[in-house]
């Protein structure tokens, strides 16, 4: 009596993994590992960084898969976990940039610098990776919109529901982070 878990709505699927179906658990990631990891990766900036978060967020998510409500899409609750993990990290990062400024000078000649590497000169790469830049240096509430509404395609209102503002903010947030990528990338 094996059902077809890609037929299966999410919260069928969550109720099958509480119930200890593994298959479940493998299910949720073949449909969401992908689009929590381009979501992190667009806001950490860091591939291996970014497949470290995902995985955080699906261990916590599924730690806390209990507490999931069925009325709202899995993708929009994985991704607040994957959003909060960012935000995580973002503060861990700041601590030990502080800490790694503060090193004797002959020691501080022995840290990698953020430059790109020199094989990355081709024009298209190197203008990915400015923008890349540009959009990290964003600040948090602004960058959060811009990813999920531009990269992930999420409408207004899944944003919002995700990010738990008003579909106005999100729009107004899209609007300043817009202009604010552009007067950054004409810098």
């Amino acid at each position: 009596m094996t059902a077809d878990l890609s037929l299966c709505g999410d919260r069928e699927l969550a109720a099958r993994a509480l119930a200890g179906r593994q298959d479940a658990y493998r299910e949720f990631l073949a449909r969401y590992k992908a689009p929590v990891f381009r979501l992190i990766r667009a806001n950490v900036g860091d591939e291996d960084e970014a497949m470290d978060l995902t995985q955080e967020s699906f261990v916590a998510g599924f730690a806390a898969l209990a507490r999931y409500d069925g009325d709202r899409p899995f993708r929009v609750w994985i991704s607040r976990i994957a959003l909060n993990k960012c935000r995580d990290w973002a503060r861990r990062r700041r601590a030990r940039a502080f800490f790694t400024r503060a090193l004797p000078l002959e020691i501080a000649y022995d840290v990698a610098g953020d430059s790109p590497a020199i094989d990355v000169e081709a024009n298209d790469r190197a203008e990915l990776a400015r923008v890349q830049r540009a959009i990290i240096n964003l600040p948090a509430n602004l960058r959060q919109v811009l990813v999920l509404r531009g990269v992930e395609e999420l409408s207004q209102a899944e944003t919002a529901a995700m990010l738990g503002v008003s579909e106005k903010a999100v729009e107004t947030r899209l609007c300043r982070a817009r202009a604010k990528l552009r007067a950054m990338l004409d810098a």
